[in-house]
């Protein structure tokens, strides 16, 4: 994973947006879509989500009916005052021209990375700007909150210690308060350092696990169904 760094007296535009959606419960959600029209999937993240190949595993699983699109950003933070916010990446434009159906959103490892600590008393705030762009958008997206995997190690300069004990509550919290579900990668990854051999990025079977554990989420209450 790149690494992230403060600057100091580096001065990043305000972004504000305001979401006039009341986020719905997972089982309040039933879309359907009109034959021949394919479910987009929007993989939001960073270099987990851009380099493990995760979306690829998961676009396979997903079949013919589904088109899964990698919005990955290597580097990329929840935080908007690191030197790279996701919000402030073309990628995140990109993902909202894409107008998903369902949107995935692992963030956070980066996060833990000790410079920038002292920024994260803003994180639930941040994620919640996040979030609200997808809500901004035309139809009832589908968002879902990832739990990312466990960091194994300093390896990468992401502290395990500071991302399980504050990043991941942060994520849990957000989730609660939003009302939006989650999908727990990091309970899927448990005590598995082979996963990610520098503590951070996972192998191919790694990703295989992250995309297996999005796919169950996603399949298990059939919100979507394609009409014949």
């Amino acid at each position: 994973m790149e690494l992230v760094s403060i600057g100091i007296g580096v001065m990043l535009a305000a972004l504000t947006i305001a979401s006039t959606k009341v986020p719905l419960a997972i089982t309040d959600l039933q879309y359907k879509k009109i034959s021949g029209n394919e479910i987009r999937v929007a993989c939001i993240g960073d270099s987990i989500t851009m380099g493990s190949g995760y979306p690829s595993h998961l676009d396979a699983l997903l079949g013919a009916n589904y088109t899964v699109r990698n919005f990955g950003v290597t580097g990329s933070t929840v935080s908007l005052s690191s030197v790279r916010p996701y919000m402030f990446q073309d990628e995140f434009l990109q993902a909202k021209e894409f107008q998903p159906d369902i949107v995935i959103i692992m963030l956070g490892t980066n996060d833990a990375n000790p410079n920038l600590q002292p920024y994260t008393g803003n994180f639930e705030d941040d994620y919640t700007e996040l979030v609200a762009a997808f809500q901004q958008l035309e139809g009832e997206q589908q968002i879902w909150v990832v739990k990312s995997p466990p960091v194994f190690n300093n390896t990468c300069n992401i502290s395990p210690t500071y991302f399980r004990e504050n990043v991941i509550p942060h994520i849990e919290n957000l989730a609660n308060d939003l009302n939006l579900p989650t999908i727990d990668v990091y309970g899927a990854f448990g005590n598995n350092p082979d996963y990610c051999p520098d503590g951070v990025h996972p192998t191919s079977e790694g990703a295989a696990v992250i995309a297996s554990r999005v796919y169950d989420a996603l399949t298990s209450n059939n919100n979507y169904v394609i009409i014949p």
